[in-house]
């Protein structure tokens, strides 16, 4: 029997088609746009809020704040409104061209991606940034194909997988090996690695230690071989923990005790957390039933094959117990106390989704983790904060984005109520400038009508079981 081989994240949610390539007008990189009499959340350490703001932008930069108006701009009108720095999602899997059989050389894909289809309901929720933690060469020619202007999609940093173990990806066992693939992946061109949860401790310390020679921050989860033993996990360069359950799984009573302990842990060396809630809270709906998703209003946004596997395939669902169900749902509320902990010990927190998990839909899950940061804890502020400035902070691109300031990128997002005041206003968007192009909110939601539309009538040409057991 021949091998089945998926070149693609099939948990992840992102779109695929045979379609043809959605044409996005192009914003001509001279065009200048003015927001006139707009309240603009600056998002910088002061964040103080100007009111009644004009701001100016020309190319894909902002130009001015109350400067003069260049002639022949297109004229926004922001009065009422709020503009606020793009989100930054620092977790997401990007889906890439699938295969099914053996792969020969020159081979077209079984299946290929359509890049606009998978970044529309990205930008469409005013996420401007993600960090995809399972980069691979695909992945480049999205980012590519962004850069190069062929379609309207976020800046892409790019994190490439180490486990140990066996299996396919890049598997490390021994410290040397871990140490190669760093310096590969720095080569290669990669911008962060991803720690995952097979790694030894020797390999998974030699990767942290090579990484940060080569300049490359680590994030990702606490390995297996550290149960026990957590306070081992912590050793210098250790950048980020990408779950909060990385953290509860090693807690036998989720108590706030050990909450405060992990807290501690983190803070002393230096280490950030991206919570992930919305996955957990997805992962306990999914162990009563699977019409959580069946019933999701953001399901349509997803590849009918990627439904299908959430429907029919779906383990959590499959692997469901009164044990699982009450595990799950605790452990729901422990990462609650949890983020309280960080946050009270001056851990930074920074928004990220895991988008792609069964039920997690990129772009809007950065809206439901922004409310359950705030229901932990975090004020909106503090919310707002974990999806603009400290993501481009760790990123290492806080120069270029996540505040309203002259000379830096325009990526903003323009709201009709303000988020200060209620973390929900983030989804009352009335555009979104991204790299400097204008996307409003007609034609943000023609562009998911589209996507839904052929979704749903294609529906029935995809069923998950039938084609991942295709053979050749």
């Amino acid at each position: 029997m021949k091998r089945i081989y998926i070149l693609l994240i099939i948990a992840y949610s992102t779109n695929f088609t045979f379609g043809q390539k959605i044409k996005v007008n192009q914003t001509n990189q001279q065009t200048s746009f003015v927001i006139k009499n707009v309240n603009m959340i600056t998002m910088t350490a002061s964040n103080s809020i100007i009111n009644n703001a004009m701001v100016v932008i020309t190319g894909n930069r902002i130009e001015t704040i109350n400067g003069a108006i260049p002639k022949n701009a297109t004229i926004i009108d922001g009065k009422g409104k709020w503009l606020m720095p793009g989100l930054i999602d620092v977790h997401v899997h990007l889906s890439t061209d699938g295969y099914f059989g053996s792969k020969l050389p020159t081979q077209s894909p079984d299946l290929a991606f359509n890049t606009q289809d998978i970044m529309t309901p990205i930008i469409a929720n005013g996420v401007t940034t993600v960090l995809d933690l399972d980069s691979k060469m695909e992945t480049f020619g999205q980012k590519k194909e962004i850069e190069k202007g062929y379609i309207v999609g976020p800046r892409i940093a790019l994190a490439a997988l180490i486990n140990g173990g066996n299996g396919q990806g890049r598997i490390a066992n021994t410290a040397e090996e871990g140490r190669i693939i760093v310096r590969n992946i720095k080569a290669e061109g990669y911008d962060f690695i991803k720690l995952y949860s097979k790694l030894n401790i020797e390999t998974y310390t030699a990767i942290i230690d090579e990484a940060n020679k080569l300049g490359l921050k680590t994030i990702g989860h606490i390995p297996n071989a550290f149960e026990g033993k957590l306070e081992q996990a912590f050793i210098p360069n250790f950048g980020m923990v990408a779950h909060a359950e990385e953290f509860s799984k090693h807690s036998e009573n989720f108590s706030i005790q050990d909450a405060q302990k992990f807290a501690k842990l983190a803070k002393d060396n230096g280490t950030w957390l991206s919570p992930t809630l919305i996955t957990m809270v997805w992962i306990a709906k999914q162990t009563h039933s699977v019409d959580s998703i069946r019933n999701s209003p953001n399901l349509k946004y997803v590849h009918p094959l990627l439904q299908s596997k959430w429907l029919t395939a779906n383990n959590y669902v499959k692997n469901a117990s009164p044990e699982n169900i009450s595990y799950y749902e605790d452990m729901v509320k422990f990462h609650f106390i949890l983020v309280k902990a960080f946050k009270d010990s001056g851990v930074p927190i920074v928004a990220g989704t895991d988008a792609g998990v069964s039920g997690v839909v990129a772009g809007f899950s950065l809206h439901d983790e922004l409310e359950l940061l705030v229901q932990a804890g975090l004020t909106p502020e503090e919310a707002l904060k974990s999806a603009t400035t400290l993501p481009a902070q760790w990123l290492g691109i806080d120069k270029q984005i996540g505040t309203i300031e002259t000379g830096k990128f325009a990526d903003l997002v323009l709201l009709d109520e303000n988020p200060l005041e209620d973390i929900k206003n983030t989804r009352k968007i009335k555009g979104v400038f991204i790299n400097g192009k204008w996307l409003d909110k007609n034609k943000l939601n023609d562009m998911l009508a589209d996507l839904a539309k052929r979704n749903t009538a294609d529906k029935d040409k995809f069923d998950w079981k039938t084609l991942t057991n295709k053979r050749k």
